[in-house]
């Protein structure tokens, strides 16, 4: 074997050696999220076991698996993610298109913002449960009231977010650009959209979690599938294993749902230079 092969191979194996820890610590990393649920699931069980409670109002792990593998084996609980589900993205494809391009308008034009902003930061401070009878009257208890709920939750923190962001690009970058003659369009490209980014993908997994805390609300109004339905169901029932299996799957949708705005965020945002706890280890 040659110098070079040799030394070619000890750089593969340094490579080697390197890139196996990173796997491990990227797949360490999600895993330590679930250290706390978990702790606090296998305590309850043991506590109820031991006799500490009964665990009739807050059913042990072992219940509420029975009660998703009862719901799984039917049928109905794919029945009522997948509509809360479509309702969720109807709803925030809705609010993100509208709250994008009135929040852009926004930042950009001074006085279009005066004219608008107040009347917008008002009906921002209007509870969610307040616009319920008003949507009945308007759209009717069906389909449209509950998107119209949700895309009124994701509106106002894209809104906001897109026009802080607009707000807070810096003026000498912008002078950068007008002193390269760019284009509108080119400075939109190369200057505007990577400096508003980073706050768009943070208003959007804002305005998504809104989303699903709408969504609720939205099917408490006569709804008769999704997992506010299940809520409903279980409290009428008196079934508190199913209310609480309706409120783990939203948040086990919630976090993939975010999960994937966040993974797909991730192609548009490799040009930051962002601080990281372990930057500095080697």
């Amino acid at each position: 074997m040659s110098v070079v092969q040799m030394s070619v191979a000890v750089e593969q194996t340094q490579t080697n050696q390197k890139q196996q820890p990173n796997l491990w610590s990227r797949l360490a990393r999600p895993a330590l999220g679930l250290l706390v649920p978990l702790a606090l699931a296998c305590g309850w069980e043991l506590a109820v076991r031991a006799g500490l409670s009964n665990g009739r109002l807050v059913p042990p792990p072992s219940r509420i698996y029975v009660e998703f593998a009862e719901l799984a084996r039917s049928g109905e609980l794919l029945r009522h993610v997948i509509a809360t589900l479509l309702r969720v993205a109807v709803g925030f494809g809705l609010g993100t298109a509208v709250g994008t391009v009135l929040g852009a308008i926004a930042g950009y034009s001074s006085l279009l913002r005066r004219l608008l902003d107040p009347s917008l930061q008002g009906l921002r401070a209007v509870p969610s449960i307040a616009w319920i009878p008003l949507f009945i009257l308007w759209l009717g208890i069906f389909e449209t009231s509950k998107v119209a709920l949700i895309a009124v939750g994701v509106f106002f923190p894209i809104y906001l977010g897109v026009m802080g962001a607009v707000l807070s690009v810096d003026r000498k970058i912008v002078e950068v650009g007008r002193a390269f003659r760019l284009t509108g369009f080119a400075m939109v490209r190369r200057i505007l959209l990577p400096a508003v980014l980073p706050a768009y993908v943070i208003a959007l997994r804002s305005g998504l979690g809104l989303g699903w805390m709408f969504v609720i609300a939205a099917e408490f109004m006569g709804a008769s599938e999704g997992l506010g339905y299940l809520l409903i169901d279980g409290q009428q029932l008196g079934k508190p294993a199913e209310i609480v299996a309706a409120i783990l799957a939203f948040a086990v949708l919630g976090k993939i749902t975010d999960w994937i705005v966040a993974v797909i965020a991730v192609p548009f945002l490799r040009w930051e230079d962002r601080f990281s706890a372990h930057a500095g280890e080697g």
